[in-house]
């Protein structure tokens, strides 16, 4: 699934406004105006797609960590604590589970029940295969149905 794709459809299950959007890629380091916010949203039509702003791994994780710090705040860091929401560059679907979880404060069984709505039957641990570490001997890499069907079922909860 593409990372336009994936902001595209995280802004409409949650309904998140395009200035809002601005401000939650500046909470996540990356500068964009409205107005590119508006470009990087224009859906793909396959064909020479000019006007589209691509938007590549970095921005999405920029984007996704704003995102916690838009919903949640600004974490304090304690002496010698490693800045949590530094760019990981794991695998864009497992980072947007991880990190819509933390922002929108999910339990697991939260997300079972969002999968579910969408039609997926999903189980604790294959769920915490996808929620685990890149390099964790458990690890599993989330397919783009997961992806796709996770944000169909977040906007069948926050959209109704």
């Amino acid at each position: 699934m593409e990372n336009n794709d994936i902001l595209i459809r995280l802004r409409y299950a949650l309904d998140i406004k395009d200035t809002d959007m601005a401000e939650i890629f500046r909470l996540g380091g990356i500068e964009m105006t409205k107005a590119d916010v508006q470009q990087a949203l224009i859906k793909s039509t396959g064909e020479d797609d000019d006007e589209q702003l691509k938007v590549n791994n970095r921005m999405i994780e920029s984007f996704l960590n704003g995102f916690i710090v838009f919903k949640r705040g600004k974490q304090e860091l304690k002496p010698g604590q490693p800045d949590s929401l530094a760019l990981t560059g794991e695998h864009v679907n497992n980072l947007l589970l991880k990190k819509v979880k933390i922002a929108l404060q999910l339990t697991s069984e939260d997300i079972i029940e969002i999968l579910d709505s969408a039609g997926v039957k999903v189980t604790k641990g294959e769920l915490s295969a996808l929620l685990r570490k890149e390099g964790h001997k458990n690890y599993k890499e989330c397919g783009d149905r997961y992806a796709r069907n996770f944000l169909k079922g977040l906007a069948i909860r926050y959209r109704g």
